[in-house]
């Protein structure tokens, strides 16, 4: 089969690539990075460097012969550009590959990968949670709002026989790689012996290991049953036992000071008129969090469940030179 990967060279994109190619399928990978950035590839694998934000670039040409469309693209850092590469682009891109499947006579088959900050923040940050499927989105920030606005769209544009659609949306990936810095920073207090816990034990830390993420979205190109539907991706583990893996990782001593939230939010408040203040209320919320993200849907419909346990491959993140 021949798929179209867009956001080929990033964190998730490469793995994918990877998967795609050992599946024996041919990829056409998608990116604003050049072929000598992006990974290494073989002859089944074709480097397309075009700009989804560049109006005149030809996206006809780019589904063109595909059967299958993964979108990975994502600005995760520039606010400004998060609606044009996410909704607007995705418009685009959409109605390109409906051109082609009519034209081609094939129905087309979309996924979508989103994120589920789409069903937005508790509104009490310690209040215990848990979002399915059938939760209402209510996202907020610019990453999750556009994100949710390219779920609409994709879900909206969908059409028997023309182009079917599936949605995967993750909690925080990691891996090796990762661009975000969070568990690393989450490293290095530990290993300073700063780190404290807030509240009450067990706080909830949702994350999903890459190549969990990579497998689910290879069942959604794939599984028949994934056309039509929405699905999260968690592998959600009690705040104790992340924290002491990596305290075991580092060799460092498993952190055991914890503080009354209302003490902790207070120092947060009476700080944030000072630069770069290391405590602010997002920071609190997160260490506060019991929001739940369990993955019935997933198992029930595709067989699948996330295999990787935060606590067994947290060490993939924490690089030795970092720490010492």
């Amino acid at each position: 089969m021949k798929v179209l990967l867009v956001g080929g060279a990033g964190f998730i994109g490469k793995r994918l690539v990877v998967s795609l190619l050992e599946a024996g399928h041919d990829v056409r990978a998608l990116s604003r990075k050049s072929q000598s950035e992006a990974p290494a590839g073989d002859s089944h694998i074709e480097w397309l460097q075009l700009d989804l934000l560049d109006h005149s670039s030809d996206l006809d040409a780019a589904v063109e012969g595909c059967s299958l469309v993964f979108n990975c693209a994502g600005e995760l850092r520039n606010e400004a550009l998060m609606e044009a590469l996410h909704v607007d682009a995705t418009a685009r891109l959409l109605a390109a590959s409906k051109r082609q499947a009519k034209v081609s006579g094939r129905p087309l088959h979309w996924v979508q990968l989103s994120s589920v900050g789409a069903y937005g923040p508790p509104v009490c940050a310690s209040a215990e949670r848990t979002i399915t499927e059938e939760s209402l989105p209510a996202p907020r920030g610019a990453y999750e709002v556009t994100k949710t606005k390219a779920d609409d769209l994709v879900i909206g544009n969908a059409q028997p026989g023309v182009l079917t659609v599936s949605i995967l949306r993750p909690s925080n990936v990691f891996g090796p790689g990762m661009p975000n810095g969070s568990l690393r920073q989450l490293g290095r207090l530990i290993k300073r012996r700063l780190f404290f816990y807030v509240g009450a034990p067990g706080a909830v830390s949702t994350y999903v290991h890459v190549d969990d993420v990579v497998e689910a979205l290879m069942l959604c190109g794939f599984d028949p049953a994934a056309q039509g539907e929405v699905f999260n991706l968690s592998n959600d583990c009690i705040q104790e036992e992340l924290v002491n893996a990596i305290a075991a990782h580092l060799d460092a001593g498993q952190p055991f000071l914890r503080l009354p939230e209302g003490l902790v939010r207070g120092l947060a408040l009476s700080g944030r008129w000072l630069k770069r203040f290391p405590l602010t209320q997002a920071r609190v919320d997160s260490l506060v969090g019991r929001t739940h993200y369990p993955c019935e849907k997933l198992e029930a419909v595709l067989g699948y469940r996330p295999r990787r346990a935060v606590k067994d491959y947290i060490g993939e993140v924490l690089m030795p030179d970092v720490f010492r």
